[in-house]
Order: C-alpha cells, then structure tokens, then sequence
C-alpha cells in the first residue's frame, strides 16, 4: 500500500517544519533532502493518477508523461510540472562537491507540488 500524493506532501511539510519543541537528531540539509524526495514521489503519484484518467498507455514510460503533458493539461501545468519535478530531483541526489538543498528552496517546491496536484486533479485532458 502507497500514501496518497497528500500524504506525502504532508510529511515533507512536517519535515520541512517541525513542530516547536521536537528535536531533530537529522541536519536541516538531510530533512530538506528527505522531503524533496517525498514530493517528487506526490509528483509522479499525482501524474500517474491524471494519466490513467486521460489514457492510461502514458503511464508506462515516464519521459512520455511529460513530454505530452502540454497538449492534454496546458502550457502552463505542464512547464511548472517539469520544472518543479527537474528541481526535485536534482535536490534529491547526494553529490560530495555540493552542499544540500536550503529547506526555504525545498519548501518553494512544497508549495509547488500542491498547486500541481490541484491543477492535474481539475484537468480532465
């Protein structure tokens, strides 16, 4: 069983922000990484599930989900889910030259993937 796209958002929310008076033994870095994978996993939940609405075919490659995106969401949706879902995976891998994602960038994206979810749950193609 997967969480829902909301779920998951929710918990990058909550790694991104925790409440005052817990004590986090990870470094913000590691949580801002953490939570940049989380959302990139609400992203592609979310474009798997707006596939199968529409054609459910798309699903099976996933340069195909993004590269059609524009002619069955919009321009728009489809240049904010590319770039939000590019920013997170650059966030998510760990290169030793590089410092990790700011939680401040992180969130940006958070606000991101929640508009995005909206947006491909509205759009029917």
């Amino acid at each position: 069983m997967s969480a829902s796209p909301e779920t998951l958002v929710t918990a990058a929310d909550r790694l991104l922000l925790p409440e005052p008076g817990i004590v986090h033994t990870l470094a913000p870095g590691l949580r801002a990484r953490a939570a940049a994978v989380l959302l990139r996993m609400a992203l592609d939940q979310a474009l798997d599930a707006y596939w199968l609405r529409v054609t459910p075919s798309m699903t099976r490659i996933g340069k195909h989900r993004m590269l059609c995106l524009e002619w069955y969401a919009g321009h728009d949706t489809a240049r904010r889910c590319r770039t939000t879902w590019s920013a997170l995976s650059a966030a998510c891998h760990y290169r030793t030259c590089e410092l990790p994602p700011a939680p401040a960038e992180i969130h940006t994206r958070l606000l991101e993937v929640t508009g995005l979810l909206s947006a491909l749950s509205a759009t029917n193609g």
